[in-house]
């Protein structure tokens, strides 16, 4: 506990000095975030500034060996966590990413497959400048990050739940079918596709019903796919529960 309550007063420590600097910026506090995670992950990296991933390109990937853990963006500190989290990045960070933890440094906000789990805040900044500790903040945040560090993504027990998870991935497909299409010239692949939808089946498809229909397509092929692996391996939910309707449905 002493170790514990020393890592996140050096921490603190570590901001402030940083904002008394009065050049402060997001990236400046990039080490210190990292110096309080890895203990309390133990055996954990967080790896700042890591390669773009499909959605965007979060600040921290969390990792244990070859896993991937979660992700971390943080935010300037004092900047409202509740207004970033309506941001379209952030939509599309919570989307896509199952783990994830906002911050602002001073305050930590953890989703799990899209949902606010907990929230817990170190202190406030005060208009001299100063940081402001809050008393049961270090055992909050602690709990928090700990609790994050050690999530499992959850079995799917329900064809709802396995509804929602494939609508997830269909979305994150979705979106990059989009950013290819408007990428690729007209000459390409996906053009020649979108293409020959309209002149065989569609007449007056749009870009985003074609992305719409593509990204269903890959998302229960793969899924007719894993139903039909014979490795033996459990797929936590009877096969027949799960349609293309049920998909369609939360897809939107």
């Amino acid at each position: 506990m002493l170790g514990e309550l020393k890592l996140f007063t050096d921490y603190v420590h570590a901001i402030q000095k940083n904002l008394a600097t009065g050049k402060a910026t997001e990236p400046s506090h990039y080490p210190a975030l990292r110096v309080l995670m890895e203990p309390i992950g133990e055996g954990i990296t967080a790896l700042n500034d890591p390669k773009r991933i499909e959605c965007g390109a979060p600040d921290f990937v969390i990792s244990k060996g070859s896993a991937t853990v979660g992700y971390v963006e943080a935010k300037d500190i004092g900047k409202s966590l509740d207004e970033v989290a309506q941001t379209e990045q952030l939509k599309r960070y919570r989307e896509s990413l199952a783990n994830l933890i906002l911050t602002d440094y001073l305050e930590f906000h953890w989703y799990v497959d899209g949902e606010r789990r907990l929230s817990a805040r170190l202190g406030t900044l005060a208009k001299d400048g100063k940081i402001r500790r809050d008393k049961a903040g270090t055992q909050a945040v602690a709990e928090l990050l700990t609790s994050f560090f050690s999530h499992q993504a959850e079995a799917v027990g329900t064809p709802r739940e396995l509804a929602l998870r494939m609508a997830r991935l269909a979305h994150l497909i979705r979106n990059l079918i989009i950013a290819a299409f408007e990428k690729e010239p007209e000459s390409g692949a996906l053009h020649a596709q979108f293409s020959a939808f309209r002149d065989n089946l569609i007449p007056d498809l749009s870009t985003d019903q074609f992305a719409d229909m593509y990204a269903q397509t890959i998302a229960y092929g793969l899924f007719a796919a894993r139903c039909a692996d014979s490795s033996g391996k459990d797929l936590m939910i009877q096969k027949g529960f799960f349609s293309r309707m049920c998909l369609r449905r939360f897809f939107r």
